[in-house]
């Protein structure tokens, strides 16, 4: 199974779903927004699967100190645009696997996502 987990390395719930994959026994390549940026065409492929409102990370200091031009009006095109200037404002982590996408750590999706 090829897994590719997107976020950054010091925020502390990537910190716990690279654990969890880990004590799984599962091999994973880590994309580090920080170091990688984040390309926009994978974002609005990202957008198309689970939906802006879910991908976009609104809760974030980065979000919340957008101009608020910048937040009005948010549709999936504005909203994939934002995450790719501000990686920081994707949810995190991000999990590309061979049986889709997951969004946010949460154990039990991650459990049945794994089985």
């Amino acid at each position: 199974m090829t897994i590719t987990l997107y976020g950054i390395p010091n925020c502390d719930t990537v910190k716990k779903a690279r654990d969890w994959l880990g004590g799984r026994g599962l091999s994973f390549a880590f994309h580090d927004y920080k170091k990688a940026g984040a390309d926009a065409t994978r974002i609005a492929r990202w957008v198309e699967q689970a939906g802006w409102v879910r991908v976009l990370n609104r809760a974030g200091t980065t979000f919340r100190k957008l101009p608020e031009a910048d937040k009005a009006g948010l549709d999936a095109a504005k909203a994939v645009a934002i995450m790719a200037a501000n990686p920081s404002c994707i949810k995190r982590p991000i999990v590309e696997h061979d049986g889709g996408l997951l969004v946010g750590f949460k154990p039990d999706e991650w459990e049945k996502a794994f089985a």
